[in-house]
């Protein structure tokens, strides 16, 4: 007998780790953000350019966080010539490359900003994609401090513009150099001592987090994540002594007032010439700003400030939100950062064998959408729909395509219901699901008058919302009205404009 066959496996639809769809109401919440965030850099006189998704892996080199070989955190593939390539995990990289490529074409300084989808291998978590979006701004070409404090203003100004109040964002910065002045310091220079290094940049990354008593463990012998010794998992520490750990406490300690950050770091890394360039730096950064009147509340001196990223030299920066908020489950939740950046001199230089300074910065769009919209700063809403011009008799579709045309043509969003014209109640509920702010009817007794039927649905939803009884909703048919057909388009406008519907 013969076997019967077997019918084939349905495919199973199915979303990678680590990525999600992204719907109407999300995709227009991120279009507004962008087109805000693009004001504020063109107005600083930024201009813009695109660089591909994908970049040669030697180009993007090795700078992700902690990792040991250049395509460890990247997608990479080879092509067909056995070139490695890789997703771009930012858009900093890329830009190198762009510069460095075309560097005698492109005016000096440079500034130009670009945003897109940047992709890292990484493992997936709440909150952590492997695809999410950026918007950057650099300025190539320029190593005055002014540049940085430039970025820094930028910063504070974009935050204002995206609707978060002053006093609900800080522009933090710092600078590697102060840093490496504090590893100098305390016996940590050469490459001996690069994991040593690491691990008290790891500490001080902490000082945001833990108390000072609970990071100076993590700078000696280490620290159990439960407060007690062998509760919770336990973090290897730097292995410092008391007096230097007392060093990297002394300059990271938080201070209200920048000059008092200044002049402890200036105490302490006396005899590391880098160090005191780092402070200099930092110095000229506070008095630019504090100069255009941005004072500490919005930009500050925070030498906790560490970045993890290899490439930067100089000043870092980073923009963290301020407000607590309740997740959907009512648990606190603080944004923190959602942006920085930093100077990375090294970077385009690694393609031309010359000092090319560099600074810029990088929002996370994702994660501000995601925190402005739980802040109510964005509408999670989707915006509306077209208006559907209904089809009431089958044999008359052309005169509907008429409508919708005219509509159209006046720059109405509209378009003609295209599915089983047979249930109106089922082009209505078409309407509803698609947003639509009214739907336009025509059935012969209509057409016979020259009239068509406008059917308000906001206005609908509102008064359905309020009448008790389906009786009283069929008695009094709210919200729908007849007109003449050549005042199709003007009545239509009136519709839109009493609910101040706009789109895009």
């Amino acid at each position: 007998m013969a076997e019967k066959s077997k019918k084939p496996q349905k495919l199973k639809a199915r979303l990678p780790r680590g990525l999600e769809d992204r719907g109407p109401a999300a995709i227009n919440a991120t279009r507004a953000m962008v087109e805000k965030i693009r004001a504020v850099y063109e107005l600083y006189g930024f201009e813009p350019v695109e660089t591909p998704a994908m970049e040669y892996t030697d180009a993007l080199g090795k700078f992700l966080p902690d990792q040991d070989r250049p395509n460890e955190g990247v997608f990479s593939f080879q092509d067909d010539d056995e070139q490695w390539i890789s997703l771009r995990y930012d858009l900093t990289a890329p830009l190198a490359r762009y510069v460095a490529e075309n560097f005698d074409a492109l005016p000096k300084p440079y500034r130009s900003y670009r945003f897109g989808y940047v992709f890292r291998n990484e493992k997936p978590g709440p909150g952590r994609f492997r695809q999410f979006m950026q918007f950057d701004a650099d300025t190539v070409g320029s190593a005055t401090p002014a540049a940085d404090a430039e970025i820094c203003m930028m910063a504070a100004d974009t935050m204002e513009a995206l609707g978060i109040p002053r006093g609900s964002y800080v522009v933090k910065v710092n600078n590697r150099k102060v840093l490496d002045g504090v590893l100098e310091a305390i016996g940590l220079g050469g490459d001996e001592n690069a994991g040593r290094r690491l691990t008290v940049l790891r500490a001080i990354d902490k000082l945001d987090k833990f108390p000072a008593d609970e990071v100076r463990k993590l700078l000696g012998a280490g620290r159990w994540d439960g407060g007690e010794e062998g509760k919770g998992d336990f973090t290897k520490g730097a292995e410092l002594s008391p007096a230097d750990a007392d060093i990297v406490l002394a300059v990271t300690q938080k201070r209200d007032d920048w000059k008092e950050a200044i002049a402890a770091a200036e105490t302490y890394l006396a005899k590391s010439e880098v160090g005191q360039a780092g402070v200099s730096e930092l110095e000229e950064i506070a008095k630019l700003v504090a100069a255009s009147g941005y004072g500490a509340d919005r930009i500050r001196i925070d030498p906790t400030v560490v970045r993890g990223l290899e490439y930067y030299t100089g000043p870092v920066y980073e923009v963290e939100l301020l407000l607590d908020t309740k997740d959907e489950k009512g648990r606190p939740v603080r944004f923190g950062s959602v942006g920085g950046g930093g100077r990375y001199d090294g970077l385009v230089s690694r393609f031309r064998g010359e000092p090319v300074p560099a600074t810029g910065f990088s929002i996370g769009v994702s994660r501000l959408q995601a925190a402005l919209t739980m802040l109510g700063q964005l509408d999670a809403r989707a915006e509306f729909g077209p208006v559907v011009v209904t089809v009431f008799d089958r044999d008359r579709v052309a005169d509907y395509q008429k409508m919708v045309a005219q509509l159209r043509q006046s720059g109405i969003r509209a378009e003609l219901y295209l599915g089983n014209p047979k249930n109106m109640g089922n082009q209505l509920k078409y309407a509803d699901r698609r947003n639509s702010p009214c739907v336009i009817i025509q059935g012969s007794d209509e057409k016979a008058r020259g009239e068509v039927q406008i059917k308000d649905l906001i206005e609908g939803a509102k008064a359905a919302a309020a009448i008790a009884s389906n009786q009283e909703w069929r008695e009094t048919r709210p919200a729908q009205f007849s007109c003449a057909e050549a005042d199709l388009v003007a009545k239509v406008r009136e519709v839109l404009a009493r609910h101040d519907v706009a789109w895009g």
